[in-house]
């Protein structure tokens, strides 16, 4: 890598960086925002990421032993979280000075901006001396208290509303009496403390932006002499990198197509990156904002007066006589100072990190090149420029692009992270984007179309994409970003793609295609059950439910063969293929369901189906148990011996199921007749006493007789029949009682 690495005593001086601190505003000429840092040292590094931030190197000599860093403000917090400093001669770091604001910069008062009204504020600056005044008059001294009070507005009628609004009363304290003030008659508030105003100011230039103007100074003392060789590094704000990508398609439906990755770096650091080391990082690394700059006071209880509130009660001495104790035994030596185990560890710990780095830089130094990655302008070995064209109209091919782009390009992997390590320096002026190759090589690709449920799009419900399904064969992983696709010499459209690794693929829709027409009809059925075990009594079963989809594709023309992919959502998470198509890929919540279109093919369906099983416990005693019995009992896979000891278990729980269906329909005849009894006698308690109606009572009374006759008759068979239902019973559990069967 070129660079000294660092040892170990030059690494154990970031314990040393939090030292004292404190704020030493340099003016600042124009109202342009200044670099993130600048320094006498040069800008050597810059590796972006996507996260926010990028790290960056400064490497140089420092002659008076003193290294001064200017840090726009609004970057300290970023500066302070990530300085490193490496001494590659014998000297370290011995103390970092930033002074800090006052403890004012934190007050109550400040962070109440964020609440946006006043009287949050008035109460935030209680205990300070304010001067307020108001359409009555000015009121001045120290803020007591701000509360919210009901009181009659002028001009009001009292009848309406009651005459009252709401509004709040500030009470402030001259020293011998309290003013009060209310906020809606309020003109203006002096803040009569000095450093309080300063702050509050500096506070809304944070809040409008003004701290890319405002610059701090960080020196860092080193010791061993004035001269010194060092390497700084830091992580600062900066736009994320932004990758882009160009695809020229095979000739043919399937083949080699050309890739083409650029990435867009902005530098907005306000500092111009002259001949510079770049890499970019693909991934999604952590990155947060902490305010180490602004100091935190810690609340803590007030325990003045608890010493006060404790009391000791007064009680009665006693007297007692105990033996002497035997006296303690010698104390066994004492063991060696843990300090030194843990001083041991930490030595080891940092030779380890150390070991890390180096293999780390290694394995960079040895990588194999990856394919280049070269850029147009500001580099060495910038990239080539497509000649221009001629008077008479020419069709460019993949391989004309690729000769007109030289990407020079390493890719490593760095805890878990892919960077892409740019071979030749490079050049971005302040304030500008630079397009930088990072790819340029030949991938697997297939032309085909895909189709997603709801269509394309208004008007395009019914019809695929045309897409570019990508296989990445490139070392490299491409990250989210735009890809234009090109055929023929010119743009046929574009797409975006989600993060590919290295070996995966990607399908990339570019435009519609209004010639082919996707239908499909579904049928669900439900109730499918099948016996898994029979245990004891208990039948184990497997519940299924069946869902059948039918893809119907049409086309226009068929002078080609198609390939559309339908993007088939699963039914839900429990649903399985069965008998998938040839072809089938898997998606997290779908499947992708090839349908082929052969040449001169205009019409062609492909059924998709989907069974989710669901076990359930079903006692023999239920009413579905003598089917599932008669299913279980025609498998092919039972034993001879299984088969002889289920079949009488069988034959008895028909048994009891027809003895049930006869008991059953007994038991609604005996309804029945005990309802037309019970209405018989209703009619003869009306006709009782009407002397004309004694040949009616006659009939009456013998139709009473019968039913009662032909009720008593059935409970005697309904009696009989349970008794053999019993008996039944007790032989089949008998017959169960040791009975496994799987």
């Amino acid at each position: 890598m070129g660079r000294a690495m660092p040892s170990l005593r030059t690494i154990s001086f970031l314990a040393v960086l939090a030292g004292s601190v404190s704020v030493v505003p340099s003016g600042c000429a124009h109202r342009r925002p200044g670099p993130a840092v600048s320094s006498e040292l040069s800008l050597d590094r810059v590796v972006l990421y996507r996260s926010g931030v990028a790290y960056f190197e400064r490497r140089g000599q420092v002659r008076d032993g003193v290294l001064r860093l200017e840090v726009r403000k609004d970057e300290v917090d970023d500066v302070l979280k990530s300085l490193t400093i490496v001494d590659r001669a014998s000297g370290r770091a011995v103390r970092a000075s930033l002074p800090l604001d006052a403890r004012d910069w934190a007050t109550g008062a400040l962070r109440a901006l964020e609440r946006g009204n006043l009287p949050s504020m008035l109460a935030a600056l209680r205990g300070r001396s304010v001067a307020i005044r108001t359409s009555r008059g000015t009121v001045a001294g120290r803020v007591v208290l701000v509360e919210q009070v009901s009181r009659p507005v002028a001009g009001m009628d009292r009848r309406k509303a009651k005459g009252l609004a709401r509004d709040h009363r500030v009470t402030v304290f001259d020293g011998r009496r309290m003013h009060v003030a209310y906020v809606s008659e309020i003109r203006s508030v002096s803040l009569r403390d000095r450093t309080l105003a300063l702050h509050l100011d500096r506070r809304l230039d944070a809040a409008a932006g003004e701290g890319m103007f405002q610059r701090l100074v960080l020196e860092i003392e080193l010791a061993g002499g004035p001269r010194h060789d060092l390497l700084v590094s830091y992580v600062a704000e900066a736009p994320m990198w932004k990758p882009t990508y160009r695809v020229v398609l095979p000739e043919t439906r399937k083949g080699k197509a050309l890739l083409q990755g650029w990435a867009v770096v902005d530098n907005v650091s306000g500092e111009d990156w002259t001949n510079v080391r770049m890499s970019l990082t693909a991934g999604a690394p952590i990155s947060f904002r902490y305010d180490l700059h602004t100091p935190r006071p810690v609340p803590r209880p007030d325990l003045t007066e608890a010493g006060v509130r404790h009391r000791a009660a007064v009680a009665i001495g006693e007297t007692t006589w105990k033996e002497e104790a035997e006296p303690p035994a010698e104390p066994p030596a004492s063991a060696p100072a843990p300090a030194r185990g843990r001083a041991k560890k930490t030595a080891t710990l940092e030779a380890d990190a150390y070991d890390e780095e180096m293999a780390i830089e290694e394995r960079i130094a040895e990588g194999d090149d990856a394919g280049g990655l070269g850029m147009r302008g500001a580099g060495r070995g910038g990239g080539g420029r497509a000649s221009s064209g001629t008077a008479q109209a020419e069709v460019w091919n993949a391989q004309d692009l690729a000769r007109s782009l030289s990407a020079k390009t390493k890719a490593t992997e760095v805890a878990g992270l892919t960077r892409f390590d740019l071979e030749d320096r490079l050049t971005v002026p302040a304030g500008t984007a630079t397009l930088v190759a990072l790819v340029n090589a030949e991938v697997d690709a297939e032309e085909a179309f895909l189709y997603r449920p709801g269509g394309s799009g208004p008007g395009f419900e019914q019809n695929p994409y045309r897409v570019v399904r990508v296989r990445n064969t490139t070392p490299f992983a491409l990250e989210p970003g735009p890809m234009s696709i090109y055929a023929g010499g010119s743009f046929v459209g574009e797409g975006i793609t989600e993060p590919v690794g290295a070996g995966a693929s990607v399908t990339i829709p570019f435009a519609v295609e209004p010639s082919i027409v996707v239908e499909s009809r579904r049928k669900d059925d439900g109730g499918e059950m099948r016996l898994v075990r029979f245990v004891r009594g208990v039948l184990e079963v497997e519940s299924f439910a069946r869902r059948t989809t039918t893809w119907t594709v049409r086309r226009r023309g068929a002078d080609d063969p198609a390939r559309v992919l339908v993007r088939h959502e699963k039914a839900g998470a429990n649903y399985d293929l069965v008998d998938p198509p040839d072809g089938v890929e898997r998606l997290p919540d779908a499947y992708l369901v090839p349908v082929e279109l052969a040449k001169g093919e205009t019409r062609k369906e492909v059924v998709v189906v989907e069974k989710t099983p669901s076990r359930i416990s079903v006692s023999l005693w239920d009413r579905r148990a003598p089917e599932l019995l008669d299913t279980f009992l025609a498998k092919g896979d039972l034993s001879p011996a299984e088969r002889k000891a289920l079949a009488p278990i069988v034959k008895l729980r028909q048994e009891i199921g027809r003895i049930d269906t006869e008991i059953e329909g007994l038991r609604r005849q005996v309804a029945e007749l005990d309802r037309r009894a019970e209405a018989t006698r209703k009619s003869l308690e009306a006709i009782k006493k009407d002397p004309r109606a004694g040949n009616l009572r006659a009939r009456l009374s013998k139709r009473l007789d019968d039913f009662v006759r032909q009720g008593d008759a059935l409970s005697r068979k309904i009696v009989e029949l349970e008794s053999r239902r019993l008996e039944k019973k007790i032989e089949l559990e008998d017959a169960i009682r040791d009975l496994v069967i799987e």
